[in-house]
């Protein structure tokens, strides 16, 4: 395991080199909202070590993250009120270990079908199609969050 990677943005939001509206931090994760919800209130917890795939996190580490994306997933229910609370992780955009905490409005939420586009080489979800949100309206997403509230 590396403790961070030059190329990774994920890795550069830890070492407060780039912008994130954190939620919760401590000694073993971050997390932080989403730049691309597909409803307001998403948010990712990452490792603050550089591991790539989800599956090569120490177990006790896996269940620390997923511990503390289930204590925030109760504050998303409490403060967005979706129907239900989604945990993804899928390794696909950054190469940085992630679980998604996503709020669920309809059972789609968690496919992100309303993003799948058709392509001359098949279809594929458009993540660019999902809009960015400003970092004020994150920073204040959040705050909402935050366990310290």
């Amino acid at each position: 395991m590396k403790q961070h990677n030059a190329q990774c943005v994920f890795c550069a939001i830890i070492a407060g080199d780039a912008p994130a509206s954190v939620v919760h931090r401590d000694d073993r994760c971050i997390a932080f909202m989403n730049l691309r919800p597909l409803h307001i209130g998403e948010f990712m917890v990452i490792p603050l070590v550089h591991i790539d795939h989800f599956t090569d996190m120490p177990d006790d580490l896996a269940a620390h993250i997923m511990v503390v994306g289930q204590r925030l997933g109760r504050r998303m229910m409490e403060v967005y009120n979706p129907k239900r609370v989604g945990y993804v992780v899928h390794g696909f955009g950054v190469p940085h270990a992630h679980l998604n905490v996503v709020p669920l409005h309809e059972s789609s939420d968690i496919v992100s079908a309303k993003h799948i586009v058709g392509t001359e080489a098949g279809f594929r979800i458009a993540h660019d199609a999902v809009p960015l949100r400003c970092r004020a309206d994150l920073d204040a997403d959040a705050a909402k969050l935050r366990s310290d509230q």
